[in-house]
């Protein structure tokens, strides 16, 4: 086997779960503009609580399914009333200059 064709190994910390993917380069130079952050992901969540769903004795895997089900339901009701408060104008009161003579 050559061993020049092979990739290098990764850094000890690497964790491919993090690993961004590579955007298109724009073709004149400029690429994408930069990312403002990592946002929340939620797939991590909802794996632990799919865990914690097949992990608990069968006695138990109907209370938990439903504690699952409430809590799913929590957070969509706090998704739709953030979204709501976004979609509102703002609150501030309306100034309004007078001039003094």
């Amino acid at each position: 086997m050559d061993q020049r064709h092979q990739a290098p190994p990764p850094p000890p910390d690497y964790d491919p779960l993090f690993d961004e993917p590579e955007e298109p380069r724009d073709p004149y130079g400029a690429g994408p503009p930069p990312r403002r952050g990592r946002g929340f992901d939620p797939s991590a969540l909802f794996v632990l609580l799919d865990s914690l769903r097949r992990v608990v004795p069968s006695e138990l895997e109907g209370r938990v399914t439903s504690l699952i089900r409430e809590f799913l339901l929590t957070l969509r009701s706090l998704i739709d009333w953030y979204l709501e408060r976004l979609d509102r104008p703002s609150r501030e009161p309306r100034v309004e200059e007078i001039p003094i003579d």
